[in-house]
């Protein structure tokens, strides 16, 4: 793929930032090709094809041949606006990431900031399950996701957390919101191939747990089925919203151990 504009003058392959071209091309830093092959073709609509495709069919799916089919072009020309698949699975995380929601209100605290942002991040991924599937590869390094970065960063301003420590507690939240999503999305996607519903799921596996657990040698199993607990599905947000309390629980201690401590 080539560039065109100054971004990049002088300063060799990716222009100084260690990013590809049309990564720079998405924080402003040079211009995107003004003509392609084909009139209309360029990154925006390369991005929006390869989305539909990955909303319809996972990001399995996904293939720079497959995205020229539907834009209708030859696959060769759609480098001319991005160098290879991986840099098309940013710029598709980049497209549906967005801005994060605005700033909380001024004396928010940064729990509930916190919160927010979570919940936040958690409702866009649910939208786009097939965001789960891309390699982690590096940290965020486009617009949306760095402003996603920066507004978490700012609700732990007040907390008296070194700047280290805020971002270790960026990245325990955010990976325990990307866990738990892939982890109920493979739940969703097991059950939707049963072709039963929740409930009945969980209940069979409930059943074969009584047959095959002897008490004697999982008693603790065997407490948690005598409280029919198995047999009653929670709400959906339930197991999240559980998990995100204690979550913030460990990080309140962290935050009252540095009071503390800049108080003596």
């Amino acid at each position: 793929m080539t560039g065109s504009g100054d971004g990049g003058a002088g300063r060799g392959k990716g222009g100084g930032t260690g990013l590809p071209a049309a990564i720079e091309a998405a924080w402003g830093l040079r211009d995107r090709p003004a003509k392609g092959p084909k009139p209309g073709i360029g990154v925006d609509r390369i991005v929006d094809a390869a989305v539909a495709v990955a909303s319809a069919e996972g990001l399995a799916a996904v293939s720079m041949g497959r995205v020229a089919k539907e834009l209708g072009v030859s696959t060769m020309s759609l480098y001319r606006y991005v160098a290879a698949k991986d840099e098309l699975y940013i710029l598709m995380q980049e497209a549906v990431t967005g801005l994060p929601p605005a700033p909380p209100a001024p004396g928010t605290g940064w729990r509930e900031a916190l919160e927010a942002w979570a919940w936040a991040q958690r409702e866009v991924i649910h939208r786009n399950l097939w965001m789960l599937r891309i390699p982690i590869s590096g940290p965020p390094a486009t617009p949306n996701t760095v402003a996603w970065w920066d507004r978490g960063l700012a609700a732990l301003a007040d907390t008296g957390l070194d700047e280290g420590e805020k971002i270790s507690v960026i990245m325990l939240v955010s990976g325990f919101v990307r866990n738990e999503a892939a982890m109920m999305a493979d739940l969703g996607a097991a059950i939707a191939r049963s072709g039963e519903s929740a409930e009945k799921v969980l209940a069979r596996y409930a059943n074969t747990l009584e047959r095959l657990a002897d008490p004697d040698r999982y008693p603790a199993l065997a407490r948690l089925l005598e409280s029919n607990v198995m047999y009653e599905p929670d709400e959906p947000d339930h197991e999240f919203g559980f998990g995100l309390e204690r979550v913030l629980d460990g990080i309140e201690v962290l935050v009252r151990r540095r009071d503390r401590s800049s108080g003596s």
